[in-house]
């Protein structure tokens, strides 16, 4: 299996794949509560088998040409992930996401890994607007869009309901020239 380094520090991004259930699970469970404040993920792999097939609906979107899913690891370990939890190459449009455990904080991973997957999108697929979709109380996630240049589109009001309370959603974008401006820019 292939792995894209992330920088100096070791940290990597490899596909997870439905055969890591177990792994997947563990690195859920290490994070559950802290992932879960804005994350339904941890409400959706609750054992082996949802692990096994949260994975497989992955790799199903994989081969349809229709999401991403990528671990974030380091020194091995998996401690978070970056995806495109939907990707419409025929209206050139993707939507990122991401989540990680409470001891890969504050690294500048997601931000790293959050732009392997844009270049990819834009680069390789042709998509021309990657969204990112954030509750307007995750504070962190909204920084990594502002970090990756994205411009903030609107606020979604009372649009997401999780666990039990209605949530505003940012949406956040990029599109391909902006994107690739900013990355010559760099």
């Amino acid at each position: 299996m292939y792995a894209i380094p992330l920088g100096d520090d070791g940290a990597e991004l490899r596909p997870v794949e439905p055969w890591q259930a177990e792994e997947f699970l563990a690195h859920v469970d290490r994070g559950r509560e802290f992932i879960g404040q804005y994350n339904g993920l941890p409400d959706v792999v609750t054992d082996l088998e949802s692990s096994r097939a949260f994975l497989q609906a992955y790799a199903e979107k994989a081969a349809a040409d229709s999401g991403r899913l990528y671990g974030i690891r380091t020194g091995g370990t998996l401690v978070g992930a970056v995806l495109l939890r939907k990707l419409d190459i025929a209206q050139g449009t993707a939507e990122a996401g991401c989540w990680l455990e409470p001891s890969a904080v504050g690294k500048g991973l997601v931000t790293r890994a959050v732009r392997v997957i844009i270049d990819w999108a834009v680069e390789e697929r042709g998509v021309h607007r990657v969204e990112w979709w954030v509750s307007t109380e995750n504070e962190p996630s909204i920084a990594v869009a502002r970090r990756l240049g994205m411009t903030k589109d609107g606020v979604l009001r009372e649009s997401y309901l999780y666990r039990g309370k209605r949530h505003d959603e940012e949406i956040w974008s990029v599109l391909a020239p902006e994107w690739r401006a900013a990355r010559k820019a760099n």
